[in-house]
């Protein structure tokens, strides 16, 4: 499957490649970026390998899934970002994670405006939703940037 590009401003979302490997790993293997992601683990560089190859069988299985990011200025891949709905999952989902130094920029809301834009205008979303622990501030204002409202709670 072609996964589709994006371009924001600042910003290219695509799919994931083999290069992006040393990146994701620094991402997924730091504990401050992974406390509120999944069961709150980082990732050695096995899993966020494994990870990856799920995040493009998502596309291959759903015809979407979750971008690479990487920021134009510097050509670095800084994180994921995009829509998420595997199997079981309760909702049609837009998240975001970004290697620690790329917090605090916009980024995270930059790219998930062009990931929300591409579940309503291409994949004819009626509704997106973010799952977020309460805790998660910085994510939390994120979602309310992006118009999101808390719908409810989850355990």
């Amino acid at each position: 499957m072609q996964i589709p590009q994006l371009e924001t401003q600042r910003l290219v979302l695509r799919g994931f490649c083999e290069e992006d490997l040393d990146a994701y790993t620094e991402m997924c293997s730091n504990p401050e970026v992974m406390h509120y992601i999944g069961e709150g683990k980082p990732l050695s560089r096995w899993e966020s390998w494994r990870n990856m190859a799920m995040i493009l069988g998502h596309w291959q299985l759903r015809g979407y899934g979750m971008w690479a990011v990487k920021e134009h200025s510097s050509g670095e891949m800084i994180g994921r970002i995009g829509c998420w709905k595997p199997e079981g999952w309760i909702g049609f989902e837009i998240g975001w994670t970004l290697r620690r130094k790329y917090w605090e920029y916009g980024f995270a809301t930059e790219a998930a405006r062009a990931a929300m834009d591409y579940a309503f205008d291409n994949l004819q979303q009626s509704h997106v939703m973010s799952l977020i622990r309460p805790q998660n501030t910085a994510s939390i204002r994120v979602a309310q940037k992006l118009g999101e409202k808390l719908e409810g709670k989850i355990s």
